[in-house]
């Protein structure tokens, strides 16, 4: 892993990867090198192979309050004498560069799981919305800010929230930009447990994240990608791809790992992912 990361310090642990944002005294904003950091150091483990999880945390009092404005500001002027279109075509273009950084999340072949804390806002919805769970404390809350700020979220929050909570209670959380707490947030099933503060939130995400890790990482991968494939697709075409996933991807030894390992009170010996050249944007996932 490279360890020249600004927003981030990274932690890997027999098979669990615990990526933290650092900048708590800034409020984990999402300044330019976010965008650039995250989706590299996702790849990174991804092709590495090593790391069976990801636990996706954070320092200080919030989690995220989300995107820096700076991310919106001063652009090389280079383009000042372009036309409308190839501004605009411009502008979509970095819409989807940004898009890309938390897909990147969903995309991984290992389940990244959210650990929150305080406050997540505007972008930092959009990015746990990508992982696979979350997890908060009871002080935490959930903000749509950009409708707060006059424009529509665009980096996931409206493609992926209506599919994890009903529909109407986002389309309320969109429209009034209000926050919704962690006791809501549980009960419409946007997170999985609430603790009571960060100390046991960091103690029983990792501990999810262990007994994930302890499992094949094949069939772990097979999982998520099912899970994922079935959100965007029929049944029966889901149906399909998982039939055609089983007979090429099906281990057999590692089905009669797990008997053995069950019957002698054990973990599973089960072999990494293999490493490959690229990431997630290259054609995994």
């Amino acid at each position: 892993m490279s360890d020249g990361y600004t927003c981030f310090d990274i932690q890997l642990d027999d098979g669990v990867a615990t990526v933290t944002m650092n900048r708590g005294e800034q409020l984990n904003t999402m300044v330019p090198a976010f965008w650039e950091e995250l989706p590299t150091l996702v790849r990174e483990l991804d092709s590495s192979g090593g790391a069976r999880v990801i636990v996706l945390a954070s320092t200080g009092r919030h989690f995220s309050a989300g995107m820096d404005l700076a991310v919106f500001g001063d652009r090389p002027d280079g383009n000042a004498k372009a036309g409308p279109g190839r501004l605009r075509a411009n502008m979509r273009a970095n819409v989807l560069h940004l898009q890309e950084t938390f897909s990147v999340l969903e995309k991984a072949r290992m389940p990244v799981l959210a650990a929150i804390q305080g406050g997540c806002i505007g972008g930092a919805v959009d990015m746990v919305t990508a992982c696979d769970m979350r997890y908060a404390t009871e002080d935490a809350f959930f903000c749509i800010q950009e409708i707060n700020i006059g424009m529509t979220a665009d980096v996931g929050t409206l493609q992926r929230l209506p599919k994890l909570i009903p529909e109407g209670v986002c389309r309320e959380l969109a429209y009034t930009g209000r926050r919704m707490p962690a006791a809501e947030a549980k009960a419409v099933g946007l997170v999985n447990e609430v603790f009571a503060d960060h100390e046991e939130l960091l103690d029983g995400v990792r501990e999810v994240a262990r007994t994930i890790a302890s499992k094949s990482p094949l069939a772990i991968y097979g999982s998520k990608e099912m899970i994922t494939y079935t959100r965007d697709h029929s049944t029966a075409d889901s149906l399909d791809h998982i039939a055609t996933w089983q007979s090429g991807m099906f281990q057999p030894s590692e089905m009669m790992e797990s008997f053995t390992a069950r019957a002698e009170k054990r973990d599973g010996d089960f072999e990494d992912l293999l490493p490959f050249e690229g990431g997630v944007d290259q054609g995994v996932g």
